[in-house]
């Protein structure tokens, strides 16, 4: 049975494994729950061993946008309606902003039209190495 909670201190660092699959330099576990106490809000997906099987988190001026920078359910819990469950949450979150944004590949923007969300230009910058520890 799956479980979701948006208390981020209820999660330690421990709880944060095997996320980042095919990422050039994943960040560490502490570096990923820093991510998620420091959002605007954040839910994770916990398994009955208290197990972060998915997660998301929003960024937010907490006036009128927001941004949604990671979703990611590992592998082995996919296709579960995990992911739905955790976005359909974090946009709950955000029902009273104006702009709720995300980037994604292209192949990915069906799964985000049924929630409501359309193809809009972007641009991005990373910096893969402030990933490190």
């Amino acid at each position: 049975m799956i479980r979701y909670t948006d208390d981020m201190h209820a999660v330690e660092a421990d709880q944060l494994q095997g996320f980042f699959v095919g990422w050039p330099a994943p960040p560490s576990q502490e570096k990923h729950l820093a991510v998620l106490r420091g959002s605007y809000h954040a839910v994770v997906a916990l398994d009955d061993d208290d197990r972060v099987v998915g997660f998301i988190n929003m960024i937010s001026d907490g006036v009128l946008t927001a941004f949604i920078p990671w979703l990611e359910v590992l592998p082995e819990h996919q296709g579960q309606g995990i992911g739905e469950e955790l976005v359909r949450r974090v946009l709950k979150a955000a029902e009273n902003l104006y702009s709720v944004d995300l980037l994604c590949d292209a192949e990915l923007q069906p799964y985000y039209e049924k929630f409501g969300m359309r193809a809009i230009p972007g641009m991005g910058l990373r910096h893969w190495g402030a990933l490190q520890a």
